[in-house]
Formats: structure tokens, sequence, C-alpha cells
């Protein structure tokens, strides 16, 4: 099976923000800062996997 790096991003970044969301909505208050936080864990994971190539197919 073979994944592009745009589908591990859009899958990391949807972990990241659930993950990020799920801690902040604790309180049942969703503030700005938790809402910033929830962003960058979106935008920091998409950025930092779709960075990292896929590792190469090797031949045996």
């Amino acid at each position: 099976m073979r994944i592009s790096s745009i589908a591990k991003s859009i899958t990391a970044g949807i972990a990241a923000g659930a993950t990020a969301a799920v801690t902040a909505v604790q309180d049942n208050v969703l503030t700005t800062g938790e809402g910033v936080t929830i962003a960058l864990a979106v935008l920091g994971a998409w950025g930092i996997v779709y960075a990292v190539p896929n590792k190469p197919k090797t031949t045996v």
C-alpha cells in the first residue's frame, strides 16, 4: 500500500488537533488560548509530517 505525504500529513493533523481539542474541553469551555493551541498542533503536525520523506522501498 502506498500512502502519499499529503495523506499522512492530513491524518497526523487530524490526530494532533483531536488530541489537543479533547484536552482543551475537559472543563466544557474552549478559550482563545486553547483554540490557538489546537490550531498550532494541527499546523505543526502538517508541516513536520509533510517535510519528512517516506522511507524508500528496498528491493530484495
